[in-house]
């Protein structure tokens, strides 16, 4: 088989249907699914069952031990010499194994990273989110957008690597906190070729409201502080751009009562982020509702981010 596709789930039946029914649409048939239930009190056989005809399964019942430690033991058991990594909550494209197919064979590859994107059948809040996690508006285009793909630090919605990668650096070694990250610094330093395939993209079906796409927004702050714990040179400038977009978005009421010029030009600076964010989202869903929405999103996003990453290096650094 070319790929063994790993995928732990955790009480989301109806999450893993539709990515499943994704995966029966493939245009390539030469792959099986691991699955890893991941202590789940509501399970998925019954899901993995009704697409025993249609998929190669194998399924995995333990104790929770995070999503990390599940991709490892789901790659120990796969058979093939390729994994791909996914969440739960994707639904793939019907020609997403035949581009990564491509892109390993002409380019080389030991691992990979792949964008996510929104469906048009998602919803205006979904699309906003997914707006917010992907724009260059936003996070500068480093999930998925970048210019040099070399450059790219997988994420694990949507990774993979060889069964070699994985018995030379052992896979996860923290099973929630910025897992996918730290191990795509570590492959890099073993020296195997990890890149972003562009065409190897997901439709991230984010279940999220407001409250827990900040909570998660807030917790991707606090995992860059987590990943530098194994790989010192992790927190770069431009991880710290969030922060300094909430402290100047944050500070334009007091420049009022400093300086009526700075004041004018940071407004106005912020209106045309604002004004960009929409029109570009807009533009894009070819929906005005989704631009504004899109806006709160990104605010949502960037405070969020940008208040974890400096109180999660208080926590580390004054707190010990």
């Amino acid at each position: 088989m070319k790929f063994s596709v790993i995928i732990p789930v955790f009480n989301r039946p109806d999450e893993l249907r539709e990515l499943l029914h994704s995966l029966t649409k493939q245009s390539i048939a030469d792959f099986e699914v691991v699955v890893i239930e991941d202590g789940s009190t509501i399970d998925s056989k019954k899901v993995i069952t009704s697409f025993d005809d249609l998929l190669q399964f194998q399924y995995l019942v333990q104790a929770n031990t995070g999503q990390g430690f599940a991709r490892n033991n789901g790659m120990k058991i796969a058979k093939s010499e390729f994994f791909v990594i996914l969440d739960s909550d994707v639904i793939l494209p019907k020609d997403y194994l035949q581009e990564l197919a491509r892109a390993i064979d002409i380019r080389k590859l030991d691992a990979f990273g792949g964008p996510d994107a929104a469906d048009k059948d998602f919803s205006a809040l979904q699309k906003a989110m997914d707006f917010a996690m992907t724009s260059f508006w936003t996070t500068g285009g480093i999930r998925g957008k970048m210019k040099d793909p070399a450059k790219y630090q997988a994420r694990g919605f949507n990774m993979g690597v060889s069964r070699k990668v994985f018995e030379a650096t052992g896979g996860f070694v923290d099973p929630n906190q910025g897992e996918d990250i730290e191990w795509s610094i570590r492959i890099k330093k073993a020296g195997f070729k990890l890149e972003l395939v562009k065409d190897a993209f997901v439709y991230h079906k984010r279940k999220n409201t407001l409250t827990s796409f900040a909570k998660q927004a807030f917790s991707f702050g606090r995992n860059r502080v987590n990943v530098s714990r194994f790989h010192p040179g992790a927190i770069k400038l431009v991880h710290w751009l969030p922060t300094a977009f909430l402290l100047f978005s944050l500070s334009i009421p007091f420049f009022f009562f400093v300086n009526k010029l700075l004041f004018l030009l940071s407004t106005g600076v912020f209106i045309i982020w604002s004004v960009g964010v929409i029109i570009s989202s807009a533009v894009q869903n070819k929906s005005a509702k989704v631009g504004i929405l899109s806006w709160f999103t990104s605010v949502l996003q960037l405070w969020s981010y940008g208040l974890g990453l400096p109180l999660e290096l208080f926590r580390k650094y004054v707190k010990g």
